[in-house]
């Protein structure tokens, strides 16, 4: 198995969770310590994430992946959030921030079809 550090999802993921540092940096101070902290958290959480999964097997693999594709809904929410209650200093933030979450989502959901084809069938 490939490392996970040169894996496109991978990636995504440290590019998503570096942006994030960088935009939180501009919250208000109201935002920056609550919201802020909890983008941050789960950007991170979104890495460590890819990582478990590169390295688990089967079945495991198939949780981690689950569990990934949940963390990124779980961003999307959190960052239109932060956009609803102006947290983001502009709108070119929040934007970079949609469009990697948007591209990890793409891919993670991916990954998880060519583990778990049988939940994809599910859901359609």
């Amino acid at each position: 198995m490939a490392h996970y550090r040169h894996l496109p999802v991978w990636k995504a993921a440290l590019d998503l969770a570096v942006h994030l540092e960088h935009a939180v940096r501009r919250f208000p101070r109201y935002h920056k310590y609550t919201l802020g902290s909890e983008l941050r958290q789960t950007a991170q959480r979104l890495c460590r994430l890819v990582a478990r999964a590169n390295d688990a097997r089967d079945a495991a693999r198939a949780v981690a992946l689950d569990e990934l594709v949940g963390a990124v809904e779980e961003m999307k929410t959190l960052l239109t959030l932060a956009q609803e209650v102006k947290a983001f200093a502009n709108f070119n933030e929040f934007a970079g921030a949609t469009e990697l979450t948007v591209s990890l989502g793409k891919q993670s959901g991916g990954w998880r079809r060519r583990v778990r084809p049988e939940a994809s069938a599910q859901r359609g």
